[in-house]
């Protein structure tokens, strides 16, 4: 399980949106300028990142703004995740260019093209259906693990 901790920013009923510090380790790693952890870390405004996380059983009355939370997801919903958000689209692709450039030997190229375009629409289609689809599953989301306290300063 991964950890992070962050800021609560806002409150709803069903969960928090919590501001987390990016880490970075670019300057340590070898493969610096073909990362795409560098590259967004380069182009995005600071190192913060929002995160909607599910309270996990708890009530949002629980927290208030600039609260500091720690979070959790699980490590296999990474890695499904990342496979089903790069591996579907891309899939569909393949298999619209492919049913498009087979229909018709005029124009092959053309519908290969057009196929290859919406089998692509139809991959991002689906994955859009799949997060809204497990938006509420607390299995698949970041969830809140618990409050930090914070430390009273005494004079």
């Amino acid at each position: 399980m991964l950890t992070e901790s962050g800021r609560v920013v806002a409150i709803e009923t069903q969960g928090l949106w919590v501001e987390t510090v990016r880490q970075s380790t670019c300057s340590s790693c070898e493969v610096q300028k073909g990362c795409g952890a560098s590259l967004l870390n380069r182009i995005s405004s600071g190192k913060h990142g929002l995160v909607w996380v599910l309270l996990n059983g708890k009530s949002a009355e629980a927290y208030k703004l600039d609260d500091q939370v720690q979070i959790s997801i699980p490590e296999e919903v990474i890695l499904r995740g990342s496979m089903i958000v790069y591996m579907v689209p891309l899939l569909c692709l393949l298999g619209g260019a492919l049913l498009g450039g087979s229909l018709v030997s005029d124009y092959q190229d053309a519908l290969s093209l057009l196929g290859a375009l919406v089998g692509f629409t139809t991959g991002v289609a689906l994955v859009r259906r799949h997060a809204w689809i497990h938006r509420n599953d607390a299995n698949l989301q970041p969830t809140v693990l618990d409050l930090i306290p914070t430390q009273s300063v005494s004079a």
